[in-house]
């Protein structure tokens, strides 16, 4: 597995990750309120959504590089 595959499991990863976090701290938001929660989860969706960015804009830079 080359080095740019696993570089786009890694995003592919961690954009999961990232709107798993927020969707969890957004629920938490729903049932009490709090204000932290809400900042986390919208944070990580914010982070959710620059990963995205980045991974197109990563395989637009590397596209002719090879996955193997």
């Amino acid at each position: 597995m080359s080095l740019k595959a696993i570089h786009l499991v890694f995003i592919t990863a961690s954009t999961a990750l990232a709107f798993g976090f927020a969707a969890w701290e957004l629920t938490a938001y729903a049932n009490a309120g709090q204000t932290g929660d809400l900042l986390l989860g919208v944070g990580s969706a914010v982070s959710g959504v620059a990963l995205i960015i980045y991974g197109r804009y990563f395989l637009k830079k590397l596209k002719d590089v090879s996955y193997l």
